[in-house]
């Protein structure tokens, strides 16, 4: 065997340690399942095996899932006549349902068999799990289990839709998968997921203690006195389950998760059924999502592009690595106190600077407010919180930045002011034993690079470095590369970032970049469909149904009306004549000299109760601008989806014409992670892709007759068009079309 390694003891229990060679985390290759099916017909024909206990021989858990590049590779079907259509769907199944056959063999070898979980076991780890018939997990600080595959566009396809439903009844089951949710020891202990929690290092003992006392080879399923907890399709109580879940189903996922539907599915079909014939069906619904644009786009975004991205693909080859130890972050509002946190999460000595010590104390006590809730959560040990403080020092004194590796601007979006703080502070930064390696960040959103970067002493050490707020939870960081920034200065952001635990993408210098470039037409598209008379509240159901996290006018508000009037003026001042105003613009200037500042003051586009509860539009919006368009129909709301979809992507198309962005990857994962561009498409080029580039542009054409020049395509986007290229065919990296 490959994988495992096997070790009979004096009490007749085998002892199997997965171990897949080269990895740091298992995962399931054809390999291991070919060695686990070993393990089964060994225990079931070897009368000397008395029982089976399954454990990892990795530090880092025990198994993540099935090895998606190995499964979608084709490594796991057999060869198929290319004109032969049923043969390659009988393939296909026959791959899909691998692992169901593998773990029903060793469910059903007549052998009891229990598995030791000494960490993390999620997807088809976590099924591999089900399958035994005692689970034990350990107690450990990152131990975690569950079932995520719905994350990338799929569905438990190993078996998990069908035993964990069995396991903890339809209802709790199809909150857990429908989430993805992941389970801390003691949480699957009280859900019924596992039967036994240990501290680390008693797994084993704990599972051979349970097969030499109370073994039990059949199944929970298999038994003839099974009833499923809570009741299943057809009993009164059952019924009202799938009623509702398909209700609230819908509502979570507008119905655009091929995944979802099929897990449902799967599910109602399943219970209905023998558990053989209910895992065939699993397999059945599994294939089908496996082949929906939505799936293979998720898979290549959250799946394959994340890691590349996480690993620094994006940085300069042939530069040393870096590893900073002391950053300076100037401002210590709640940008730059997020900074500081993350930072000094990392290990990172954070001078953190303000105008005067009471601001900066007050961004330090920022973190103190982060660290606090860590603690209170369980996440973080009051000592290591202590010592994460102990990393920020809050000062007003600038000669303090003498020795730093990078400093992060993260003052106000103002030209003037930031030109002031980075003269200020390359005063001290570029002295003493770090003034040679030293490089300087800005944190702007909109800012040219190139523009801040005349201020700077050395415009090759310049460069962006854009944080999305919170900072403490929004896991992208836009790397900013200015006409003169060198690609040590590139490589240096990367590592920081790589540090701080962010997900980089590297783009080059334009007026809001690329992330805020594409974003904002999200909500000013908003903005135009409220100054034609569409109701507020037929906008944002439309705008959450696309999949994006909010509606266009309630993402306005929590991102502040006040800052948006300010990047307004300042681009427009930036801009002088070549600057065209949008409908509805003067009208959010008036509502915010009026106060309404968005969500910070519970006042914007909608009215937020200060004592809590459900907020509502404000009822002021239509003295602005009277709704005439109030009923929907499904051909409207079309219509809204487009418009507020397509104006993003068309920008990010002409974001690729002008070079702002060259790497589909970073595109993707860039939308997603970055303002929330609607998960299901797999981002804002792969919804492009999935359309056809031909398609997309009759489609933009025929908006441009209706609303104007803003959805023209670019001649990119009609050359590929001409020539049927996909963003990722044409742009991609190597990694990225294997993954396409």
């Amino acid at each position: 065997m490959e994988c495992f390694k096997t070790e009979l003891d004096a009490d007749g229990i085998l002892l199997c340690t997965f171990d897949v060679p080269g990895k740091t985390m298992n995962t399931f290759t054809k390999q291991a399942l070919a060695d686990l099916l070993a393990i089964a017909e060994r225990a079931k024909t070897d009368a000397e095996v008395k029982g089976v206990v399954i454990t990892s021989g990795k530090t880092t858990g025990f198994c993540a899932g099935a090895d998606l590049e190995e499964m979608l590779g084709g490594a796991w079907e057999a060869k198929s006549d290319p004109n032969d259509p049923e043969g390659a769907l009988k393939a296909g199944f026959a791959a899909a349902f691998e692992m169901n056959r593998v773990y029903r063999q060793l469910e059903t070898c007549g052998k009891p068999v229990a598995v030791a979980l000494n960490g993390l076991a999620l997807g088809g780890g976590l099924e591999l799990a089900l399958a035994c018939h005692y689970r034990v997990l350990n107690d450990g600080p990152k131990t975690q289990v569950g079932l995520p595959e719905i994350k990338i566009g799929l569905f438990p396809g190993g078996g998990g839709s069908q035993r964990l439903t069995r396991l903890i009844g339809a209802q709790a089951a199809l909150m857990a998968m429908s989430e993805g949710k992941s389970f801390k020891p003691k949480d699957a202990l009280s859900a019924g997921i596992v039967h036994e929690v240990v501290p680390v290092g008693q797994e084993v003992e704990a599972a051979k203690n349970w097969i030499k006392t109370k073994g039990d080879p059949v199944a929970l399923w298999d038994k003839k006195d099974y009833k499923l907890p809570g009741g299943g399709p057809y009993h009164p109580a059952g019924a009202q389950i799938f009623i509702m879940a398909n209700a609230l189903l819908r509502k979570q996922s507008y119905g655009n998760y091929p995944a979802v539907v099929n897990l449902m599915r799967a599910v109602y079909e399943g219970l209905q059924l023998p558990f053989d014939s209910a895992i065939k069906v699993e397999s059945r619904y599994f294939v089908n999502t496996l082949q929906t644009p939505q799936a293979k786009a998720m898979i290549r975004t959250f799946f394959f592009s994340m890691q590349q991205l996480g690993k620094g693909s994006g940085r300069p080859a042939g530069v040393e690595k870096t590893d900073p130890k002391q950053v300076a972050v100037l401002g210590a509002g709640m940008m730059g106190a997020g900074i500081a946190y993350v930072s000094a999460q990392a290990g990172i000595r954070v001078i953190l600077i303000d105008r005067d010590q009471a601001a900066a104390d007050k961004g330090k006590a920022h973190c103190e407010g982060l660290v606090k809730k860590a603690v209170s959560r369980g996440k973080m040990t009051p000592e290591k919180a202590q010592a994460l403080l102990d990393l920020i020092v809050p000062t007003p004194d600038y000669t303090q930045i003498a020795g730093s590796d990078l400093v992060v601007e993260a003052v106000f979006e103002n030209t003037e002011l930031k030109e002031k703080v980075t003269k200020d502070a390359e005063a001290q930064l570029y002295t003493g034993d770090k003034a040679e390696t030293a490089i300087f960040g800005t944190n702007t959103s909109t800012i040219p690079i190139s523009l801040l970067a005349k201020a700077s002493v050395d415009a090759s050490k310049f460069i962006g470095i854009h944080f999305f707020s919170p900072v403490d939870k929004m896991m992208l960081v836009e790397i900013i590369r200015g006409k003169e920034t060198s690609d040590e200065t590139l490589a240096k952001a990367i590592d920081y970032v790589l540090k701080i635990r962010k997900t980089p993408i590297v783009v080059n210098d334009a007026r809001f970049f690329y992330a805020n470039r594409c974003f904002i037409p999200f909500t000013a598209e908003g903005l135009h469909l409220w100054a034609e008379g569409y109701a507020p509240a037929l906008i944002d159901n439309v705008g959450r149904a696309t999949g994006m996290p909010r509606g266009p006018l309630e993402m306005m508000d929590d991102v502040a009306l006040d800052l948006l009037v300010k990047i307004t003026s300042e681009t427009a001042k930036a801009m002088g004549d070549a600057y065209v105003p949008i409908p509805g613009e003067k009208e959010v200037a008036q509502m915010v000299a009026d106060g309404r500042l968005g969500r910070k003051n519970g006042k914007g586009f909608y009215d937020c109760p200060e004592a809590g509860g459900n907020k509502s539009l404000w009822p002021g919006l239509s003295d602005k601008f009277a709704p005439t368009i109030t009923d929907s129909t499904p051909e409207l709301a079309e219509d809204i989806r487009k418009r507020l979809l397509y104006i993003q992507a068309v920008t990010a198309a002409r974001c690729f014409e002008e070079g702002v962005i060259s790497d589909p990857r970073e595109a993707d994962v860039g939308s997603i992670l970055g303002w929330g561009f609607a998960p299901w498409s797999g981002g804002i080029v792969s919804l492009i892709d999935a359309i056809g580039t031909a398609k997309f542009v009759e489609e933009l054409d025929e908006l441009t007759a209706k609303y104007g020049d803003r959805f023209a395509p670019p001649q990119l986007l009609r050359d590929m068009a001409e020539k049927s290229e996909t963003f990722y065919g044409r742009f991609g990296k190597t990694d990225a079309a294997k993954a396409a």
